[in-house]
């Protein structure tokens, strides 16, 4: 049976592999790949990153060079932007982003075009396997429509699964090997070809009924988070209103051995699953006529924190008699959390384009990001120095990065809007303004 040999030749890692999309999910999961024995091709129409890969040099934070270079030495690891290799690989998995679009729909679009390059080589004895977060039902209203034009049969001729991404960028204890992997397949067969394949490079595999199940639990997982931090986002405006110190009240809950979860309030949500996912979910839901209430609620209260953060620097500035217009405003931290260098949905760009649009004059610091990118200007990030923090109206606190050094920044600052609760050692302070 086909099935058969595809599982003997995963077991004995002669099975071809291929990663499409080579970003901060594809990149460690064909290190993985290839460390465990297999031949591993990337794919990626990132022709820069491709020759970056080729000379063994990691652009991502989590991944060393000298990983990819040994891997690539022992020809283990390779890219291109070719899909052609396609037509002779065994297993293929799919990495590729699914943001929003303007509208606040998904866009699928570089799911569609790794479909179809799929597909223009599919054939016998291939499983696919594709990561990229999306809606339930995407595998098979995408995929396996396209794929059963070719006469090729589900479960008997190819396998096609789903197994939800799990990244977390900067975690130094749960990586790509040691988070658990969910799978789900269209088949059984399919699934359990699946669960073989990730069981040769991860740690601990979770089979669930179907691949619909596995999309749903990334939704769920990221819901869960997106929904609990509106919650405690909204807390922070009633604590702000009843005069209490929200941080305090946290941190007092959290004692409670049983029954209580902390989430901490912040500027907004950031990086490619809290601030997407949920809306992948309220969005195929409402083509069912059902409305996600705890998901469109939590997604207005956290996307107005940016807003809620720049009023705080107003009322700030105003304890000066100044305005924002003309204010020198300094955002510490734009990645969207601590100590990476992943800008994705930051919250801080959204304070830094609120900022601007009231006449600031917005500067940036951030260890992790050199250069950055706003509405096609380009910023330079600037060094903290004991002579040019005082020269700032106002600094706001958007990404605690542990190489900041607060000390000094709380010593010399004119004004501070601490979204983080970063300064919590070293106040209580006039000049500190906590959300």
């Amino acid at each position: 049976m086909i099935s058969e040999q595809l599982l003997k030749k995963i077991q004995e890692k002669d099975a071809l592999l291929a990663v499409i999309g080579m970003g901060y999910v594809g990149l460690p999961l064909a290190v993985e790949m290839a460390q465990a024995g297999f031949q591993v091709t990337g794919i990626d129409i990132d022709q820069e990153k491709m020759r970056m890969l080729n000379k063994g040099i990691s652009y991502i934070q989590d991944i060393s060079s000298d990983q990819v270079y040994d891997l690539v030495q022992k020809g283990f690891l390779q890219g291109t932007p070719d899909f052609s290799i396609l037509k002779s690989v065994d297993c293929i998995s799919i990495c590729v982003p699914t943001p929003l679009r303007k509208t606040r729909d998904p866009d699928i679009s570089f799911i569609i075009n790794a479909t179809n390059e799929v597909k223009n080589h599919l054939h016998s004895g291939q499983l696919i396997i594709l990561e990229s977060t999306s809606y339930p039902g995407t595998t098979e209203e995408i995929m396996l429509q396209q794929f059963e034009e070719t006469g090729l049969k589900v479960g008997q001729d190819y396998f096609l699964c789903f197994s939800p991404e799990r990244v977390d960028p900067g975690n130094t204890v749960y990586m790509t090997r040691n988070t658990p992997k969910i799978i789900g397949g269209i088949t059984p067969a399919c699934s359990e070809l699946g669960r073989a394949f990730y069981e040769c490079f991860i740690d601990t595999v979770i089979p669930v009924s179907s691949a619909r199940a596995a999309e749903m639990v990334k939704l769920l997982e990221n819901t869960f988070r997106s929904v609990n931090i509106g919650l405690v986002n909204e807390i922070a405006l009633m604590c702000d209103r009843l005069e209490i110190d929200v941080w305090e009240v946290i941190e007092a809950a959290a004692s409670k051995p049983f029954g209580f979860m902390p989430f901490y309030p912040g500027p907004g949500l950031g990086g490619h699953c809290i601030p997407i996912d949920p809306v992948f979910l309220s969005w195929k839901l409402k083509t069912l006529n059902y409305t996600a209430r705890f998901i469109d609620l939590a997604t207005e209260i956290n996307t107005h924190m940016p807003h809620y953060v720049v009023s705080k620097v107003t009322l700030g500035l105003n304890r000066f008699k100044k305005a924002v217009n003309g204010s020198r405003i300094l955002i510490m931290g734009v990645s969207y959390k601590r100590d990476i260098d992943d800008i994705r949905e930051s919250p801080a760009i959204d304070i830094f384009r609120l900022l601007q649009a009231q006449g600031a004059v917005v500067s940036y610091t951030d260890p992790f990001v050199p250069i950055l990118r706003i509405d096609g200007q380009e910023y330079t990030s600037i060094e903290l120095t004991g002579k040019n923090i005082p020269e700032f109206d106002a600094v706001v606190i958007t990404t605690d990065h542990t190489r900041f050094d607060l000390k000094q920044v709380v010593e010399q600052a004119q004004l501070i809007i601490d979204t983080r609760n970063a300064t919590k050692k070293l106040g209580p302070k006039d000049t500190i303004i906590k959300i």
